[in-house]
């Protein structure tokens, strides 16, 4: 093979290289706009075999669960009487 083939053929290596990492790169962004890049950086650290599937996240508390576990530690604690707290918590429930 003389010089100026081996040059085109490396040339044409080179640009079918390149085509493809383009390809996959377009492939790659197209991929996450659909889904969403998702990172979990903890994953990272650890191995993938070692990596238990982590549970899914509690729902978040609505706000009266908050203020009725409140209002039970001052019935508990003798603040407030059943009553006040029974009215309290129609009150907050909406009943």
């Amino acid at each position: 093979m003389g010089l100026v083939a081996a040059r085109a053929a490396g040339r044409m290596q080179a640009r079918q290289t390149y085509r493809t990492a383009s390809r996959m790169q377009r492939r790659r962004s197209y991929v996450q706009s659909k889904v969403g890049m998702r990172e979990d950086f903890s994953s990272r650290e650890e191995p993938a075999e070692a990596a238990a599937p982590a549970p899914a996240p509690a729902a978040p508390e609505p706000e009266y669960v908050g203020e009725l576990e409140r209002l039970a530690q001052l019935r508990d604690q003798g603040v407030i009487t059943d009553e006040e707290f029974e009215a309290k918590k129609k009150k907050i429930l909406g009943i």
